[in-house]
């Protein structure tokens, strides 16, 4: 009998926890992205690439508009989800969910579902009541976001390209937190 993989702690990383984070990181996002995961870059990218543009998230993290988890593995990091704050005082109420990824070597351990509930919780001990977030049309993220309780309001034709320059539809969805 093959042991369980063992559970990649969680945690809120803070600006300090950041620059610590960053080449793990960006490792995550250059795998993901050479796995095929359409998260707004394109082929070649690789960590260096990666890197430059976590360090374009350093100032929103450290003002706070910028909330990001880091899954550990022992791997090194296996996976990330943040949410972007609103500061509009119209919609202090509500989030975007963005870039939750998970290394494909840590895939099919449920760690996508426990970053977003992670994120979820975050957000309700906030005072958010309303999450927003686009995916990839068709995508497996869909199933994951549907089983969360989320619900899709739309689709937009070519929203995006993938890694190959290939365009995507976009799926819209929402989350009502209690």
């Amino acid at each position: 009998m093959t042991a369980p993989a063992p559970v990649a702690p969680i945690a809120l990383l803070d600006p300090a926890d950041f620059e610590q984070a960053l080449p793990g990181l960006a490792e995550l996002l250059a795998a993901t992205v050479a796995d095929g995961a359409s998260l707004g870059f394109h082929a070649p990218f690789g960590p260096a690439e990666a890197a430059d543009w976590w360090r374009t998230q350093r100032a929103e993290l450290a003002a706070g508009d910028l909330l990001l988890w880091r899954a550990s593995g022992p791997g090194g990091c296996a996976g990330t989800v943040s949410l972007r704050l609103t500061r509009k005082p119209n919609g202090r109420h509500r989030a975007e969910l963005v870039k939750l990824m998970v290394h494909p070597a840590a895939r099919r351990q449920g760690l996508a579902a426990r970053l977003l509930a992670t994120a979820e919780a975050a957000a309700a001990e906030r005072g958010i009541t309303l999450l927003v977030l686009d995916t990839e049309a068709g995508s497996g993220a869909e199933g994951l976001y549907r089983a969360a309780g989320w619900t899709g309001f739309g689709t937009v034709p070519g929203y995006a390209t993938d890694p190959a320059g290939v365009p995507h539809d976009g799926s819209f969805y929402y989350k009502q937190l209690s």
